[in-house]
């Protein structure tokens, strides 16, 4: 037990070379070379994709204990609508839930990269793990910031975050492929609308279940 505590957790993610650390780093700065060098074997200094993606929802949950705010604020009627309540409770089904949708979006936009569904599903989960730092960074100024006004209008910029991060991700991951330029910025817009496309879709789907549950 002292070893795997000393040796494999703490090592493991705060280790600034390899780890979970290490893995949040490359998914900032490098986030589609990372993971095509990891699905191309390169992974000893990878943290576990769903390892990580744990991990993330873990650090988010305890930075938003202290958040001055809470998530039904974000909204001008201040209620929070069925799919916020389900959102509340199952938000790592509801994450994960996507995933599936999004790496079979990939594999079929990408198709001439010749990449099997699974390595789109570990890029997918991968990316996942990205857009979850992605809503650190606004967790986070939260716990410092509480004005509910200015934060619901930050808030509507996620999207385009993530619209943004998608393109940075799919354009350094199917840059070392043999595409056009021009071809690989038609295809990257294309996968990135699918996958918000694809959220949307889970989301209402959430939302309708929650709407007829929470009557």
């Amino acid at each position: 037990m002292k070893h795997f505590v000393i040796h494999d957790f703490i090592h493991g993610v705060f280790h600034l070379d390899k780890g979970f650390l290490f893995t949040v780093k490359e998914l900032v700065t490098r986030p589609g070379h990372s993971v095509r060098e990891y699905i191309q074997g390169k992974r000893v200094d990878h943290f576990n994709y769903f390892t990580g993606f744990i991990l993330l929802l873990a650090v988010g949950h305890f930075i938003g204990n202290y958040s001055q705010i809470t998530g039904d604020q974000l909204f001008e009627d201040g209620k929070m609508s069925g799919f916020h309540k389900v959102a509340k409770d199952f938000a790592k089904f509801i994450l994960l839930a996507t995933v599936p949708f999004y790496a079979f979006a990939s594999y079929c936009v990408f198709k001439k990269a010749k990449l099997n569904y699974i390595e789109h599903l570990v890029m997918a989960m991968y990316l996942m793990n990205g857009i979850l730092i992605i809503g650190l960074f606004f967790t986070s100024l939260t716990v410092f910031y509480g004005n509910i006004k200015v934060l619901s209008v930050l808030n509507l910029f996620n999207p385009l975050l993530e619209f943004i991060y998608m393109c940075f991700f799919f354009y350094q991951f199917f840059s070392k492929f043999q595409y056009k330029k021009s071809t690989l910025f038609i295809l990257i817009i294309l996968n990135a609308c699918l996958l918000l496309i694809l959220k949307g879709l889970v989301n209402f789907t959430v939302d309708q279940i929650g709407m007829a549950y929470f009557k």
